[in-house]
């Protein structure tokens, strides 16, 4: 077990550094001279040479790009991700300002997605061929197809326009979170469904069930306690990695809803190219996925026992 958390460790290390040198990149891949983005950022439009001089050498793009590497991954290391070239503000403070609220909607729609996604997958499977199955399948299909953005706006028209029940957008209070948790709990929960139904199905025809069926025990017995922890383990990696996307932030619906998350800074950040907050939103989405991915990895050995922690298969 060690080695297998310490080889997962180091290809975690190993792919957060060749984040962070893409990353670093960022600006230099952008066409048009960086020292000159910036300046227009910092300045406004119609800078003249000798303020994007000074931004060349007060930001040291002067030097060896190697240089510039080496000092940026040296202040990384110190939790030092800059400052914004709008409001001077340290990147890092403007990132733990917003990542509370693209967590609290992240959690929140990834509950709402487990409550609905679950028994409705779990049912759909029990009741296959039925009407209610038909059902549970075609409202799975309807979340995983309608597009986010698509949903967010009929909300807003049914839900706050015709029938005022929740606001338009905003955060602070439990009704300004409803429509964002929903919209993306949607997609969420008809995958969730359909890979559960499937994976369940199959879990169901093999032999160790029959076993278990041909020694009397009840239905419910061989369903929860030894069917369902196996028919999770293509669920529980997808759902990583949707919940991955979610922390990396999710621009579009925080964007039409105001949600003052990771999504909605990088957004803004673009428009006024403050490649400082951009670079920093990017590096920091990426860990967050690498480690949920890690994350998975881990829960995925610990719910197949075939799983050898030594070896790591």
């Amino acid at each position: 077990m060690g080695s297998y958390i310490a080889r997962r460790t180091l290809a975690a290390a190993i792919s957060l550094a060749g984040v962070s040198l893409m990353t670093f990149l960022l600006v230099f891949l952008v066409p048009g001279d960086p020292a000159e983005m910036v300046a227009q950022a910092r300045f406004g439009h119609g800078v003249v040479e000798w303020e994007i001089e000074m931004v060349r050498r007060t930001e040291g793009l002067d030097r060896p790009l190697a240089v510039q590497y080496l000092k940026w991954v040296s202040h990384l290391l110190q939790l030092d991700l800059g400052h914004s070239l709008i409001n001077r503000q340290p990147v890092m403070s403007l990132i733990c300002s917003r990542l509370p609220a693209t967590l609290l909607l992240a959690c929140s729609s990834l509950l709402l997605s487990l409550l609905a996604g679950v028994p409705a997958g779990v049912i759909a499977a029990v009741k296959k061929g039925t009407r209610l199955d038909s059902v549970l399948r075609i409202i799975a299909l309807a979340g995983v197809s309608v597009p986010g953005f698509w949903l967010s706006y009929l909300l807003i028209i049914v839900f706050a326009l015709k029938l005022k029940l929740l606001p338009v957008g905003g955060y602070g209070t439990l009704a300004n979170l409803v429509m964002p948790s929903v919209v993306l709990a949607a997609g969420m929960a008809g995958l969730t469904a359909r890979l559960l139904r499937a994976s369940l199905l199959e879990v169901l025809q093999q032999d160790y069930i029959r076993a278990a069926v041909a020694n009397g025990l009840s239905n419910s017995k061989i369903l929860w306690k030894y069917a369902l922890k196996n028919a999770l383990l293509p669920v529980v990696t997808v759902i990583g990695l949707r919940v991955g996307m979610l922390l990396s932030g999710t621009v579009i619906i925080e964007s039409i809803y105001g949600w003052p998350g990771l999504g909605k800074l990088m957004l803004d950040s673009i428009y006024t190219r403050d490649f400082p907050v951009v670079q920093g939103c990017v590096l920091v989405s990426a860990a967050c996925f690498i480690l949920l991915n890690t994350c998975v990895e881990l829960i995925y050995a610990w719910l197949d026992p075939r799983i050898r922690w030594g070896t790591g298969r």
